[in-house]
This record gives C-alpha cells, structure tokens and sequence, in this order.
C-alpha cells in the first residue's frame, strides 16, 4: 500500500533564473540554500515518487483549453520555457502510480484530465531541478508526476476543489497496491503581482497568513480565502496558494515547519520554504 510520507511547500520564481544577481548577497544564498535544504530533508524521507503540484502559466494552456486539474500519466520533460541556468531535460516519471491516481480519481469523482507526454514549464521544473534531481545524484530513484491546476488565469479551481483534489491524490495513494512512499511539493507564490502595475511588490503580512495556515494545518482557514481576498492581497500571482491548498489537502492535519521565507522585491515575490510532516 501507498503511503504519502512527507510534503514541501516552495516557490517556483523564474526571476531567480533570469536576473540571479539582484538582491542582497546574503538572500541570495538564504533563497538558494532553502532549496538545497528541502533536498536534503528530502532525502531523509526515502521517497519513491513526487507529485508536484503547479500552476499554468499559459504555456501549455490557454484560451483553447484551460482544465481544472490535469495529471501527467507517461513522459514527463522540461521545462517549455527555457530560463538560464534551468535548461530542458528528461524529468525520470513515475508512470504507473501516475496512472492509478487518474484512474482512481475517475472511479471516485474526480475527472482527472491527462497528458500522457508532457513538457512541463517552470511551475514543476524548478522544484523537480532543485529539490528532487539532487537527491537522485545520491543514487536515490525518485518519479516525478506533474499535476496542474487551473491557478494562473481564470476560471480558477475554487479552493475547496483544489483542497478535495489533495484527498484525491492521497487516497489514490493510499489504495495503490505497490509499496510507494510519496512526498507532495505544493509550487508557487506566495504574494507576487504579475504583468500589473504593482509588480515588484510583496505583501509579507498576506505571505505570513498563508505560512501560518500551513504550519498549522489549518484547511479551513486557507480554504476559506476568498479570490478577491487573495487578488486584492497576494496578487494575481498570490492565486498560486491554491496549489499549496492541494498538497495540505492530501495531509489533512499535517503540521508544517518554515524553512525559509523572504520577501524579495527583487525577485518579484514573497518567498516561503514550508515542510509538511505526514
């Protein structure tokens, strides 16, 4: 039987890629070394599998066809939007439990959509390069399967679905007969303004508020946010909270840890590192 064992809540800034220069030395290498921290805690957890929960950014989709919520079921690459430093790659997948959380999800009322190949942009690449390819270079084989929420436009996934698709994912997890042990990384935000005049600006009282529902595992709390509240707090990008929403819904009552947290103007974003303990 499954067993999801652990989850991480991180950013996935590209500005850190683009212009890694920009802030202060000394946040620089605190924002980094979050990173390598969740790698490392990461490996203590022996995991088989991670499913990294993004947001889209209209890469890979758009007007034609926004889902709710997609699974990727076979070859996982990427990322699509090449940044420097984060070129595309083969990302090692893990096929068959991917394939049963779909299958289990259209059993159970979720009507999962599924890419069976899939180049992943930066929403999945960054946490899969930063936090899960390290520990594979220890000799560690752990399958990426990337999920997608509808977090980055409109119509948005309503919090309370995005919290049920995390229940989804652990009892699918949960009723795999395979041995797997599986870490959730919820990726994005938290407070960033994307495209807008307020761009550059951090809300940290907002980023706290999120960290704290995190920490203490309050669903209710994060789950009650309205999408004016966050747009008018976090920003459009601050929307990301949803995919945070996903990996806390698939540990009800897990309490978390702050690694790590920034709020880094020059990157655009409030920067939150949360560990989540199964």
């Amino acid at each position: 039987m499954g067993k999801i064992v652990g989850g991480f809540l991180v950013p996935h800034d590209p500005v850190m890629f683009v212009a890694p220069e920009a802030p202060a030395e000394d946040i620089r290498k605190r924002m980094w070394g979050a990173y390598d921290t969740c790698a490392e805690r990461l490996a203590e957890l022996n995991a088989t599998s991670a499913v990294i929960i993004g947001a889209d950014h209209y890469f890979n989709f758009g007007t034609g066809c926004l889902p709710q919520y997609l699974i990727g079921t076979g070859d996982v690459d990427g990322p699509l939007d090449v940044l420097p430093g984060l070129k595309r790659q083969i990302i090692p997948a893990s096929e068959k439990l991917a394939g049963f959380i779909a299958d289990h999800g259209h059993a159970n009322g979720f009507d999962w959509a599924v890419a069976r190949a899939f180049t992943v942009d930066h929403a999945v690449a960054i946490p899969d390069r930063l936090i899960i390819d390290p520990v594979r270079a220890r000799g560690q084989s752990i399958g990426t399967i990337p999920v997608y929420i509808a977090a980055g436009v409109d119509p948005f996934i309503k919090m309370k679905r995005a919290i049920e698709l995390g229940g989804a994912i652990k009892a699918a997890v949960e009723a795999m007969p395979d041995d797997e042990r599986v870490v959730v990384i919820g990726s994005g935000g938290i407070s960033h303004w994307v495209g807008t005049p307020e761009m550059g600006k951090v809300n940290e009282a907002f980023d706290r508020e999120i960290m704290d529902y995190a920490c203490t595992g309050n669903l209710a709390g994060i789950g009650g946010l309205s999408d004016d509240y966050i747009l008018e707090n976090g920003g459009n990008g601050g929307m990301e909270i949803r995919q945070w929403a996903v990996a806390m819904g698939a540990m009800p009552g897990a309490r978390g840890e702050i690694i790590d947290y920034a709020p880094v103007r020059e990157w655009v974003t409030g920067l939150g590192f949360v560990q989540l303990f199964a």
